[in-house]
């Protein structure tokens, strides 16, 4: 099924939905495997390591050091890969609230990591932008 193009509809069609935990990232040597019990959200291969993308507590469990702990929110619609300007819309808005992110973009989902918002900060980061994620402050 191909994903939708058209800026506005996508942009009138996001429902985030905010994900249970902590996620984090974790580099291992570029050859090595993923230890058992890991399940990646994401497992990114570079010439100098390997991301993974995975849950705090796995992370702590594997006793890999990690960092931008940070929470995830998910975008409920589906964009065409080749979409132009969606995430341009996003991380303006998340620009707007202070929020870093790290955008992810997969087949059928996009998902963006950025800062936490501590209690009592006083910012709308979940409802303000749709697939992201921000760090623990």
């Amino acid at each position: 099924m191909a994903g939708e193009r058209n800026l506005d509809t996508l942009l009138r069609g996001m429902k985030p939905e905010l994900q249970d935990g902590i996620f984090v990232f974790c580099t291992i040597a570029a050859d090595e495997d993923v230890p058992v019990g890991i399940r990646p959200l994401l497992t990114f291969r570079e010439q100098e390591a390997t991301t993974l993308v995975i849950r705090r507590e796995e992370a702590e469990r594997a006793g890999l050091r990690y960092q931008f702990a940070s929470h995830l929110l998910t975008l409920t619609v589906h964009s065409s890969l080749d979409g132009v300007g969606f995430l341009a819309v996003v991380s303006a808005r998340l620009v707007d609230g202070d929020i870093s992110v790290n955008a992810v973009s997969a087949f059928y989902a996009s998902g963006r990591r950025g800062p936490r918002a501590s209690a009592g900060h006083g910012r709308p980061g979940v409802t303000l932008v749709l697939d992201i994620s921000w760090r623990l402050r």
